[in-house]
């Protein structure tokens, strides 16, 4: 049976490490050929937009971010409620994010055999 992995990021990019500690968790996975695929949800959609944070002294994760497609880790989610509660246009600092509804989030997290949350 192949384990599926899914890594639910559900906390603003700078509210701790676990921006940061989801990311690492991820390319460390798919260096290993077990790619995840990631969700974002709550305030974890602010971690794929433009942030200026450079200003804050944290090291900007989304350069990072982009090397996500070299490790095969293909399957990107976010929540459309979180955004439009946030009032967050579909634009993202990376390519290929697929927007889901609640339901159609649900159904697609309901398919994995493990599920982390950040």
């Amino acid at each position: 049976m192949n384990k599926s992995i899914a890594i639910i990021n559900s906390k603003a990019p700078l509210n701790g490490a676990h921006a940061k500690e989801s990311l690492d968790l991820a390319l460390i996975l798919g260096s290993f050929e077990q790619a995840p695929s990631l969700f974002f949800i709550g305030d974890g959609v602010w971690q794929l937009t433009e942030q200026n944070i450079a200003m804050t002294g944290a090291k900007d994760f989304l350069k990072t971010m982009q090397a996500l497609s070299f490790y095969d880790i293909e399957n990107i989610y976010v929540c459309e409620h979180s955004l439009y509660q946030r009032n967050l246009p579909n634009n993202f600092a990376l390519d290929d994010v697929t927007v889901l509804n609640r339901t159609a989030l649900q159904n697609q997290l309901a398919k994995f055999t493990s599920v982390l949350k950040f």
